[in-house]
């Protein structure tokens, strides 16, 4: 089943380049530690899911470029071509002369219904090339004007449009420092909107991206196109083939699908991290050796102690003993700083993938109390390696991750709104203040619920 990608403002469009990159430079990776026959299976599942049919020899990304300004559009269609291994579509893309200003309002209420038509007509022509269609992927940043807000209004249409279709929507959360004086009005915008009309939001902070590049990967001056990289990578270390079931040679068909239903158990729970392991520059690697327990002991760490990388990790965090009542655990949890899980997804990539021991991601102390981990947690497998790491992990995790930041953006937008700080300039394209308190309230619900688990 195929997977469409809407790439939606600067952002979206950069971080989509790379991820498509990232996917066809792993599926032609020559060294994949498997047999020819299995890499091949990989590579035509790989295809099925984000390539189309070729023209000249050439894949062409089954995705959807918009932006209101020309300039980041164009570089990517380019980039894309330039590489001469895989391509936008001649007619994928979407592009003004006008952006949005930084202004989530605009976006939504005047660019979106502007040019509604327009862009559902593309994404309709791309799922129309789909033999069986899993969903949408889409790309987008909380904090600008475009692919905030007229992210939001397309997921909406989406939505409408294709029900029965899963929705993902990649989100970047701002750096905390703030790129923007409005960001915090956009992210609740954004994240309050789409709480309503997708199925499940993937979310990277910004910061912890960087942190990565800094320390993981040696880089010294960090650009926007590391930290897409870095992005990127964690994104194919999700999206890329694995094995149906245990010892199976089928590679999963649905892959949104099986997502969604191993992850999102309840819709008032839909926020999702990815955590990598190992991530580290060329040089490190030709120095390491990796074991399964060893990654799995650092995994698992990183979860309950809600630590990005494998660097700087606390280990004094543990999960509570089981036997404690609901309250116990609550307050304890805080003490320790114990991030609780509602559902875990462990995927495997590389040698003697069968010998990994996953047994400390099923201790029912990391999950919540109303589902057992035989239902909270999912373990993908495949032998062929990913990327250069011969064997690496990746943990996707709908867990209290995001309480923190989640938190402070509702609390500073909150400040901002109640001195009515740069209120006019949503209201005058038709965002009134009642719309605010309705985004305020929803987000405060989520912070609770995942503050009760």
């Amino acid at each position: 089943m195929s997977i469409v990608t809407v790439q939606l403002g600067q952002c979206g469009n950069q971080i989509g380049f790379e991820v498509f990159d990232a996917l066809y430079t792993d599926s032609h990776c020559p060294q994949g530690l498997c047999s020819k026959r299995e890499n091949e299976a990989y590579q035509a599942s790989c295809k099925e899911r984000f390539f189309s049919e070729e023209e000249n020899g050439v894949p062409v990304a089954r995705a959807v470029l918009v932006d209101m300004e020309p300039k980041v559009t164009n570089q990517t269609l380019s980039k894309a071509a330039q590489s001469g291994r895989w391509k936008y579509g001649q007619h994928s893309c979407f592009c003004q002369k006008q952006g949005s200003g930084n202004n989530w309002a605009y976006g939504y209420s005047v660019h979106g219904p502007r040019h509604e038509e327009s862009i559902m007509n593309l994404i309709q022509k791309e799922v129309e090339k789909c033999d069986s269609l899993s969903g949408f992927f889409i790309i987008m940043s909380m904090a600008g004007g475009t692919g905030s807000g007229l992210g939001a209004f397309v997921t909406q249409n989406l939505q409408d449009q294709y029900s029965n279709s899963l929705k993902m929507n990649q989100i970047i959360w701002p750096y905390g420092t703030g790129e923007v004086i409005v960001q915090n009005y956009n992210s609740i915008l954004t994240l309050s909107h789409l709480y309503r009309s997708s199925d499940a939001l993937l979310v990277h902070e910004n910061d912890a991206l960087h942190k990565i590049c800094a320390k993981l990967m040696n880089i010294k001056q960090i650009s926007f196109s590391d930290i897409n990289q870095v992005l990127a990578h964690q994104l194919g270390s999700v999206f890329q083939p694995t094995y149906s079931v245990e010892g199976s040679c089928h590679y999963r068909r649905n892959p949104l699908g099986d997502l969604m239903e191993n992850l999102v158990p309840h819709p008032e729970f839909k926020m999702l991290g990815i955590r990598n392991i190992p991530q580290m520059s060329e040089n490190s690697l030709a120095y390491s050796t990796f074991t399964w327990a060893g990654l799995l002991k650092h995994l698992r760490q990183m979860l309950i102690s809600n630590s990005k990388m494998e660097e700087g990790i606390d280990w004094q965090v543990r999960p509570p003993l089981s036997g404690l009542p609901t309250l116990g655990k609550a307050s304890l949890n805080r003490g320790l700083h114990f991030n609780m899980s509602i559902a875990n997804l462990v995927i495997l990539r590389g040698k003697d993938v069968h010998s990994a021991d996953l047994g400390g991601f099923k201790d029912s102390a990391l999950y919540t109390s109303w589902l057992e981990p035989i239902n909270a947690f999912n373990v993908w497998k495949t032998q062929r390696a990913f990327s250069k790491y011969e064997k690496s992990a990746a943990l996707v995790s709908n867990s209290q991750f995001l309480l923190k930041p989640l938190d402070t953006i509702v609390g500073k937008a909150w400040n901002m709104f109640a001195s009515k700080a740069y209120i006019h300039q949503y209201t005058k394209f038709g965002i009134e203040e009642e719309d605010f308190l309705d985004s305020f309230t929803l987000l405060e619900q989520v912070v609770a619920s995942y503050c009760n688990l």
